[in-house]
């Protein structure tokens, strides 16, 4: 099996930012703390970045409000006729409740108040550029021409399990309504969130995507409504929540059914009025989002638990694109790898014919408990560490004694503890190739998710480790 050779290499250009204020020392800041990473470009007054706006088109703006001429606030409104999607941060000494309100009605991504701390503004920097990277890169499905694949990002597969979601996502892309995606980890989830965005009516406004998992819920509510100053200990400031941001545009929830109950009332607030208050506030404030959720619980279940309400539920199940398992279209697994290897030997500049038979064979029978993006992360290593023109079997790893999930919830505490025997007992006495520590450590965090129906912060905690530490090892694994 052979793919395209890549003799063109692409490699990504760094990110393209652009400073627009009136002090000089402004911008000695930002190119000593950003130079190493992105390209800075300069404007010294709103007219200057304008111009470089249209010339450099760059992936962020950072803007002061006071300068000579044009206010900030006036070139954001200019920017907006230009780009509706480039995310701008606006900054001000002279801080007021009105200003913020207009930022923020105008599109502006964040406001910042002067002086900013350099690691909170760095922190932003890099939240707004992943913002504009979604928006910027397509994701496209299966088409006659496949051109495009190897400068976008593709849902890949031509099962009739996936045809049919093609079909959904065609059906419902322009029709501006709620969309609830479901599936297990790994299966693509974002891809179809953003399959969607870019084929919907409002592909030219904002998309900001939210994980409703990796926060704590008291910083979950104050990322999603945001926050007025002094309204719980360490709000020094007032915080412009996702949904005050993505006005007019396309916010993504992941992992819905990780939300609290509290926080459930308020998303239903914002379907079915338009409107929320931000936390420690009184001011209802109107928004104008369209909501694309994804889960990979089951929320019927929870709802019979008393875990998800009900009202929500119907809410957001407007339309339901359900992901299958890698393990339920394996016929999908050889177009995959193609993809895979394609896309990483790119990336990385070398010349990959492809895949060895036995290699590949061995990959279709694998039960992929990470589905798609384990296999990734398994053609990524090998793509890396290969040293031959072909990948075979001995540049892949595989955890051969991976279940899949249905499999998983179905062990006792007994049968875990003779499942790890088995193990290390095949490990210590040679009878596996499978290195120990990742083995056992893999094991372990699967079990804790599912002890904890993966919740993250209960199963750090189980486990002993940052909540942090176990998302890499969540993302390492692919699980």
């Amino acid at each position: 099996m052979l793919t395209k050779p890549w003799n063109n290499v692409v490699t990504k250009d760094p990110a393209r930012i652009l400073i627009v204020d009136d002090e000089p020392n402004i911008h000695y800041s930002f190119q000593k703390m950003l130079q190493a990473d992105y390209r800075v470009f300069s404007a010294h007054n709103a007219e200057e970045g304008l111009s470089k706006l249209k010339s450099s088109r760059p992936d962020l703006v950072v803007m002061d409000y006071k300068m000579p001429g044009m206010t900030g606030l006036e070139a954001l409104q200019e920017i907006r006729k230009i780009d509706t999607r480039v995310p701008v941060i606006l900054m001000t000494a002279f801080g007021t409740v009105n200003l913020a309100i207009e930022a923020m009605k105008f599109g502006a991504y964040e406001y910042l108040l002067k002086p900013f701390d350099v690691n909170k503004m760095r922190k932003l920097i890099d939240q707004a550029l992943n913002s504009s990277d979604l928006m910027s890169r397509v994701v496209y499905v299966p088409t006659d021409t496949q051109a495009e694949l190897a400068k976008a990002d593709s849902i890949v597969g031509s099962s009739e399990a996936m045809q049919e979601v093609y079909k959904l996502i065609g059906q419902v892309a322009e029709q501006d309504v709620t969309v609830l995606i479901c599936g297990e980890s790994g299966t693509g989830k974002e891809l179809v969130a953003r399959a969607i965005y870019h084929h919907s009516k409002r592909s030219e406004r904002p998309f900001l995507e939210v994980n409703c998992a990796a926060l704590p819920e008291n910083l979950l509510e104050s990322e999603l409504f945001g926050h007025e100053k002094g309204a719980f200990t360490g709000a020094a400031e007032r915080h412009i929540g996702k949904f005050e941001q993505v006005n007019g545009g396309t916010l993504f929830l992941d992992e819905i059914g990780e939300m609290s109950l509290l926080t459930q009332s308020k998303i239903l607030r914002v379907i079915q009025r338009g409107e929320f208050t931000r936390v420690g506030g009184k001011g209802i404030i109107k928004t104008n989002v369209r909501l694309i959720c994804a889960t990979n619980r089951n929320l019927e279940k929870m709802i019979s638990d008393s875990h998800f309400r009900e009202d929500l539920y119907y809410r957001l199940n407007v339309i339901n694109i359900e992901l299958p398992p890698l393990r339920e279209r394996k016929e999908d697994i050889r177009e995959l790898v193609n993809y895979f290897i394609a896309k990483y030997a790119n990336e990385v500049g070398k010349f990959i014919r492809g895949i060895d038979k036995a290699a590949l064979n061995l990959l279709c029978e694998h039960p992929w408990p990470g589905n798609v993006r384990q296999l990734e992360n398994c053609i990524r290593r090998a793509v890396v560490l290969t040293k031959s023109l072909s990948i075979s079997r001995e540049d892949l790893e595989l955890d051969d004694l991976a279940l899949s999930p249905d499999e998983s919830y179905e062990t006792t505490e007994e049968d875990d503890y003779t499942a790890i025997d088995l193990v290390l007992d095949r490990i210590v006495n040679g009878r596996s190739n499978i290195k120990l520590w990742p083995t056992v450590e893999r094991l372990l965090i699967e079990k804790a998710l599912i002890k904890t129906k993966r919740n993250q912060v209960r199963a750090a905690k189980l486990l002993g480790i940052h909540r942090n530490t176990l998302r890499n090892r969540i993302q390492k694994f692919g699980l």
